[in-house]
């Protein structure tokens, strides 16, 4: 996942630097590469869609295994400061931060620990 969120950086910023120079060359009035700019703006806009729909994909799978585990709750303040310790004592326990693009997917407002088992 972070190999896509790095490529979609390296293509929005390349499709930045060709935005710049399209406001280049209609200032300076050259027409001729207007034409291959607009057709690799269009190749670089199609590919990062794709990339931020192949993550969504992902985040939303990951999401779905996540919520079907048995037992949910959020977890306290307390247990935030010594999570170890909690994780521990409860196997498997899946921690869920609000402003996570997962937690976010998941539509979390406060940290959230999903579980096979009550604890």
């Amino acid at each position: 996942m972070k190999q896509q969120t790095a490529e979609i950086k390296r293509l929005s910023d390349k499709l930045d630097a060709l935005n710049r120079k399209e406001k280049e060359i209609i200032n300076t009035g050259i027409e001729g590469d207007l034409a291959a700019i607009d057709a690799e703006k269009l190749t670089i806009t199609t590919e990062i869609e794709r990339l931020r729909k192949e993550k969504s994909k992902v985040l939303s799978a990951q999401a779905q295994k996540i919520q079907k585990l048995a037992f949910s709750r959020p977890i306290t303040k307390a247990e935030q400061a010594d999570m170890g310790a909690l994780k521990k004592t409860v196997r498997g326990l899946e921690v869920v931060h609000p402003m996570t693009a997962l937690g976010r997917e998941m539509g979390l407002k406060e940290v959230t620990g999903f579980a096979r088992s009550k604890f």
